[in-house]
């Protein structure tokens, strides 16, 4: 039976997180040079710039300039907090820190193409759907050739939330039983899919963003499915329509 299955992007096809978390160790460690001396520890600025970031993100969305900004930001709260004077230069090297992150290898996850292969072959329809801003999302698109296996069914949204999806869903005239969300974040991939009403599958990383762990209150309409790998996609799926009788 021919199912419709949305792919998340980033840390779902393509590894992203490890990459931003390099950068925030480069961050960590000007930033101890800078106020090491003042008693400030690693972790305390790790935590602020976590919670800076987070919130830029709950109030613009998936923009590329709120991880940039919150070195800066974290830079001069601690610069207030200790009495220490900020300086331009400073700021423009944790400025470009921040936007280099966006300039990374694209680098797919293990049975990316595997799995994609097998989920076209076999009939379905692939749509991407993920959060950020057109050009560096695109970037990545380009690099390694989705449009192969999306074509014209790429959704790129700077909020990736309950509204987003179900504005796709309706848009799009989804068969919301025959639907699927692929993706590794709880808060933008896993509740609105439970929410919209249509099949989940949670794909587990080695570490996630604070942004994306939420606790999951919604009663699943059809599959909720958690995953370790991507070569797991096509056969759990199988085997979900399996046990409803389908062929």
């Amino acid at each position: 039976m021919k199912q419709t299955i949305l792919f998340d992007l980033d840390d779902t096809l393509i590894y992203c997180n490890k990459y931003f978390y390099f950068v925030i160790d480069q961050f960590s460690d000007l930033m101890n040079d800078w106020f090491g001396g003042y008693g400030i520890k690693p972790q305390e600025i790790r935590e602020k710039q976590t919670e800076i970031d987070i919130a830029g993100v709950h109030v613009s969305g998936f923009q590329s300039d709120h991880f940039p900004q919150s070195f800066i930001s974290t830079y001069r709260y601690f610069s207030d907090l200790l009495g220490r004077s900020a300086s331009p230069v400073e700021e423009d090297r944790l400025w470009k820190l921040g936007r280099s992150v966006y300039e990374h290898a694209v680098e797919p996850y293990p049975h990316m193409e595997e799995t994609l292969d097998e989920l076209a072959s076999s009939g379905h329809e692939l749509h991407l759907y993920t959060g950020g801003e057109i050009l560096i999302q695109q970037r990545k698109i380009n690099e390694m050739k989705l449009e192969r296996y999306f074509g014209p069914r790429i959704y790129v949204r700077s909020k990736k939330n309950i509204e987003a999806m179900e504005a796709i869903l309706r848009e799009g005239k989804f068969d919301r039983k025959s639907t699927w969300m692929i993706g590794n974040s709880i808060r933008t991939d896993v509740v609105p899919a439970l929410t919209t009403g249509i099949n989940a599958i949670h794909m587990k990383t080695d570490s996630e963003w604070a942004y994306n762990i939420v606790g999951i209150d919604v009663e699943p309409k059809g599959a909720f499915i958690t995953l370790d790998q991507l070569r797991d996609v096509p056969v759990s799926i199988y085997d979900y329509l399996k046990q409803l009788g389908h062929n």
